[in-house]
């Protein structure tokens, strides 16, 4: 199969990732192939390509936003049928026996893998992952469409979670997302649909300050212009973190900011009366599978539209330099022919 497959990390202007030939993977006892269809383009990806996270696997494939369709299945694996659609997300399997696990927060595991980082993912034909980390997706969602959910969407649904709003207190809450990329522009919609204000801070006009007011929001301004309300809960997006004590700047007291990126630059020294007022600061860690199912499931009832921007496979190295350099309106998406005669005869 073709897959791109990263070396040495690098600047992507630099093409990191290379083109070649592998072996299409195994399918393991608990695992399914897949056929992948398309792939979201993650800013984690680009994280991983230019080495701003720790270099965990050499050889890594990454891509953990995948749609596509079951092409095999391990001898014990028996929850879907071939050719059923599926999707994968960023947590790939943990160890189910250590005290996060089981006190029901997995995304916390002390021992996980996570798809397109430790294992193999989805800027390939073909991916193999547990039967158990795998999901349906929604016949409402095209291929396409549900690519950006799988990460973007789930993360941004957990972010939304940490915020502390109850679920019957959303009508009205005054919410503010900095930063307006992939996930910005899927929680927008969630927060939206629960009757919450939603106020954008974000320093492209031409493309996220628009697609902002498309979806609803009812103020928007650049990174560090203060909203012109209060806010009682904060997102920030952008893995920036100089924009942590603007964001803390514009909450009121009881407020709480969740940074919603696994990687952020250095937070600068902050005063604490930016705290005061018992205003929080808390991150995102991963995801659980009961995350990604409940909000799978929301995002379909809520008539969640993804603003995407396709690239063929061939055009991976320039949609990452785009993601970087801002020039995505919406969440960035990897399409991969799909050709039936390309299905392996034996996937095992």
């Amino acid at each position: 199969m073709q897959a791109y497959v990263l070396g040495a990390a690098g600047r992507v202007e630099d093409r990191p990732l290379r083109l070649l030939r592998v072996r299409i993977p195994r399918a393991e006892t608990d695992e399914v192939l897949v056929r992948v269809t398309a792939c979201g383009i993650c800013r984690t990806d680009l994280h991983i390509c230019e080495g701003d996270l720790e270099r965990r696997r050499e050889h890594i494939i990454p891509g953990h936003q995948v749609v596509g369709r079951i092409a095999g299945c391990g001898t014990s694996a028996g929850k879907f049928a071939i050719g059923e659609r599926v999707g994968i997300a960023w947590l790939g399997k943990t160890c189910g026996r250590c005290r996060f696990c089981i006190g029901g927060k997995e995304n916390l595991c002390d021992a996980p893998e996570f798809n397109g980082w430790t294992r193999d993912g989805g800027f390939a034909e073909y991916v193999a992952i547990p039967e158990n980390f795998v999901y349906r997706i929604p016949d409402s969602f095209t291929d396409i469409e549900a690519a950006p959910l799988l990460c973007a969407g789930i993360i941004g649904y957990r972010a939304l979670r940490l915020t502390g709003i109850d679920r019957d207190s959303w009508a009205g809450a005054r919410l503010g997302i900095y930063g307006f990329g992939a996930a910005g522009h899927i929680a927008i919609q969630i927060a939206r649909k629960r009757g919450a204000e939603v106020y954008v801070a974000t320093r492209d006009r031409e493309r996220h300050q628009a697609l902002a007011v498309e979806l609803g929001a009812v103020w928007i301004g650049d990174t560090f212009e203060r909203p012109p309300v209060e806010l009682d809960a904060a997102i920030v997006f952008a893995p920036a973190g100089e924009i942590v004590p603007a964001a803390l700047g514009a909450l009121g007291k009881g407020g709480s900011l969740v940074l919603g990126g696994i990687h952020m630059s250095p937070i600068p020294e902050f005063e604490y009366k930016l705290i005061y007022g018992e205003r929080i600061v808390r991150s995102v860690a991963n995801n659980t599978r009961a995350d990604g199912e409940e909000f799978l499931n929301e995002a379909a009832q809520a008539g969640v539209r993804t603003h995407t921007q396709v690239f063929g496979f061939e055009e991976l190295p320039e949609a990452l330099i785009a993601l970087k350099h801002d020039a995505i309106r919406g969440a960035a998406v990897l399409e991969v022919d799909e050709t039936p005669a390309r299905f392996p005869t034996s996937p095992n």
